[in-house]
């Protein structure tokens, strides 16, 4: 996730990030000013002005106001699934250390190894989630809470889901032993549940995307709009309707490569959520509560 301060405003014009942008709509840029060249050369090759062909703009500017509202949409609803994910991560940060002070005030001072496992296994579940959202668990990430807990956790397809178990047992083995009350296992009920909520809600904004045929159009209306743009202002501008149709496409395509990006927050894009950091930042709580 880009760090940045939103009152510079020349660090904001040119940061790494717009190059990035740049060099990703660089192929359709060069496509738009060839396109434009083309079309430039062959009206003034054949003589074509506006007595011939009576160029307008106010196709394009009624196109254009339907285009913006369908963009404008396109883009709430990815902004919507980058901050309801991030309200998620939140929760995440909330419920494990709310679990964490519960435990730390529920176990004795001196059980050390109940107050280890569960500093493990809480950053284990976060860091699981962290890539279960992703591509794949990455086991080297995760605490060793016994000789066989990674070997086991292999054959698990849902490794949070796993993790969420155990915690769920090791709670309950901590009442049977009378180690815990009835009232503290009720009171840890809600963190633990929270869990996999929060999972569970991650994995329908992960597995649930945009409308095929939303954001098929939207790249079709995008397309015919810029291809026939060149020749609303050609007889106007000739040659230099180049530079028009290329701020008009690095505009549109622009926003929509922005909902692209944030539509799916969970992974490793500039703009995604930095649930990297976050992972590690409740390690570090998870750490300081049980164990300091």
């Amino acid at each position: 996730m880009v760090k940045y301060n939103p009152k510079v405003w020349f660090s904001l014009i040119f940061h790494n990030y717009s190059k990035q942008v740049m060099r990703t709509l660089l192929p359709a840029l060069l496509f738009t000013v060839i396109f434009t060249i083309l079309v430039a050369f062959t009206f003034d090759y054949f003589n074509i002005d506006n007595s011939v062909f009576p160029a307008t703009i106010g196709m394009h500017s009624l196109l254009g106001i339907v285009l913006g509202l369908f963009l404008v949409f396109r883009t709430n609803s990815a902004y919507d699934r980058w901050w309801e994910g991030r309200k998620l991560w939140g929760s995440m940060v909330n419920s494990t250390r709310n679990l964490a002070l519960k435990l730390n005030a529920y176990l004795s001072k001196e059980d050390h190894e109940s107050r280890l496992w569960y500093a493990n296994m809480i950053s284990n579940f976060v860091f699981a989630s962290k890539e279960h959202l992703r591509k794949g668990v990455l086991l080297h990430e995760l605490s060793q809470s016994d000789e066989t807990f990674l070997e086991k956790l292999k054959n698990y397809k849902h490794k949070p889901n796993h993790i969420a178990s155990l915690l769920y047992s090791k709670t309950n083995e901590l009442y049977k032993a009378k180690l815990i009350t009835g009232d503290q296992l009720i009171n840890t009920d809600k963190e633990l549940k929270d869990f996999m909520d929060i999972v569970g809600a991650c994995e329908r904004i992960k597995f649930t995307p945009i409308p095929y045929s939303y954001s098929m159009y939207i790249k079709k209306f995008i397309f015919i709009y810029i291809v026939t743009l060149p020749f609303a202002f050609v007889t106007t501008y000739s040659y230099f309707t180049m530079i028009i149709v290329a701020i008009i496409t690095f505009v549109l395509l622009s926003i929509e490569l922005i909902a692209e990006e944030i539509e799916d927050p969970f992974g490793k894009d500039i703009n995604d959520l930095p649930t990297d950091e976050l992972a590690v930042k409740i390690k570090e709580n998870i750490e300081e509560i049980l164990l300091a």
